[in-house]
């Protein structure tokens, strides 16, 4: 199983759109993971033509994007328990993600917020960071992910100018 994983899009206006790349590299993904500052409607929309798409609300989202998708999700996928939340905190961002599910034993923790790619098994769960397709703030280059989830569950990080 294959999951598209991005964050922090940031689009304000629906005549902002979607990076090309995501689509070819979304293309085949059975879902797609949003780990919040989605900011409009029409971002899960464009998403949704490529697969289903489990999102959650980040710092920057509405009240009603809040109310709508919540701030934690755990999806089940091809056995695995995987955590998704925005994140909060800037030097440790994946402790406070990883804190919302410390009891609920997932097997990754897909955050955002920080901008930053993080892809790093630490005490055996995944911690899977995206980085941002359209603001890399202090990163190098844009980012988003492939998860490959069977026996194991591996990150991948596609980054792009």
């Amino acid at each position: 199983m294959k999951i598209g994983v991005i964050s922090d899009t940031h689009i304000r206006s629906s005549a902002r759109l979607l990076p090309k790349i995501i689509y070819s590299v979304f293309d085949g993904v059975d879902m797609i993971f949003h780990a919040g500052d989605i900011l409009i409607d029409e971002v899960i929309i464009e998403l949704e033509t490529i697969a289903p798409v489990y999102a959650v609300a980040g710092n920057n989202d509405s009240y009603e994007m809040l109310y709508k998708y919540g701030t934690k999700k755990i999806i089940e996928a091809n056995g695995k328990r995987i955590g998704l939340t925005h994140g909060t905190g800037r030097a440790s961002a994946y402790a406070g993600a990883y804190s919302m599910f410390v009891k609920n034993n997932v097997d990754c923790v897909v955050y955002g917020h920080s901008h930053k790619p993080h892809n790093e098994v630490i005490d055996g769960v995944l911690f899977f960071n995206p980085g941002s397709p359209i603001s890399k703030r202090f990163e190098q280059r844009y980012s988003l992910g492939l998860l490959h989830v069977d026996k194991d569950i591996r990150g991948e990080i596609i980054y792009f100018d």
